[in-house]
């Protein structure tokens, strides 16, 4: 029986609490995984390479299962998507951890869930925001200010430069979240691994153009990837887009949107801490006051729908992360 929130039968319950630890943790580790991934192999022919090796991965899935077909129609809103989604999207994520900490970078992609709430009711998507949600979009652009401020101070003879990083992630969730309220009324294909697979596969191919673009295959030399790169490598092509996005699809399928959407506000407190601990990133009063502020404003805008698709339609479903 569905109550409303997850199925909850006896064996199905304890599938959701791994599905929802596999989300939680795997998306929250994916940011830590870019920074070591992109420490010895450029970000762009990086990011193309996973996308690319795991939208063939989702692509067999998918033709084992006799779902292998689709439209030339389905292939442009894949095209589309993948442009938004993961050229744009993970690519700017990953461009920024070469000036901001992975933990920094995770805060500020939260927003999302902010820029969706706005761009429905710009476009007419969504009604108006309530008195208590604009409060929640207030709070989670101060915290982002508040992260904002002293990355405007920068050395010049620093190569990291946070404002840059910060600039660079505040359009592409943007871009990310314009891609995915138009993935909502966009025609996919019927089977969501192959959706998967087709838009990995443009946006794979995109990341790479760019990085073909940029002139990083000069700058790209295997013999000096390091084994944390590599390994960071393999693990985001198979835990962080293979298993992470099928337990983010099972999920959507046996729980509601919006329960299946605290991932927006769990995975970031997820990359902080594994930032601290791994990669020693430096957790300032400051970042914990941001913090505070962008996850409880997301936590809010997402409970507030929650309460609203009991009476209403669901106005926004849950999204895939920039990651």
């Amino acid at each position: 029986m569905r109550d409303g929130h997850c199925f909850m039968a006896a064996p199905k319950q304890t599938r959701v609490i791994v599905a929802f630890a596999a989300l939680y943790l795997i998306w929250g580790s994916t940011f830590l995984g870019i920074r070591f991934a992109i420490e010895t192999i450029p970000p762009f022919l990086m990011a193309g390479a996973r996308f690319v090796a795991a939208g063939l991965i989702m692509y067999v899935i998918a033709w084992s299962q006799g779902i292998g077909k689709s439209t030339w129609a389905n292939w442009r809103t894949s095209f589309i998507i993948g442009a938004c989604l993961l050229l744009a999207g993970n690519g700017g994520v990953t461009i920024s951890e070469q000036h901001i900490d992975s933990g920094l970078a995770a805060l500020i992609v939260a927003i999302v869930p902010i820029y969706i709430v706005l761009l429905g009711w710009v476009t007419g998507m969504a009604p108006k925001p309530s008195p208590i949600v604009w409060l929640a979009l207030i709070g989670g652009f101060v915290g982002v200010g508040i992260l904002f401020g002293p990355a405007l101070h920068f050395s010049s003879n620093d190569a990291r430069h946070p404002a840059v990083g910060i600039s660079i992630l505040l359009v592409s969730s943007f871009i990310w979240s314009a891609g995915s309220l138009y993935s909502r009324t966009a025609k996919h294909a019927a089977s969501p691994f192959l959706t998967a697979a087709q838009q990995m596969l443009c946006g794979g191919a995109l990341l790479l153009l760019a990085g073909i673009v940029t002139r990083e295959l000069p700058r790209f030399h295997p013999r000096s990837i390091s084994i944390l790169s590599l390994a960071s490598f393999v693990y985001l092509v198979m835990i962080g887009a293979v298993v992470g996005y099928t337990a983010y699809i099972w999920l959507l399928r046996h729980c509601e949107p919006a329960k299946v959407a605290t991932y927006a506000y769990v995975n970031p407190i997820v990359a902080v801490l594994l930032g601290a601990v791994f990669a020693g990133e430096t957790l300032t009063m400051r970042t914990l006051i941001a913090a505070s502020l962008i996850i409880g404003s997301v936590a809010l805008v997402i409970t507030a729908q929650q309460l609203r698709a009991r009476v209403e339609p669901p106005i926004s479903a849950a999204l895939e992360p920039a990651d």
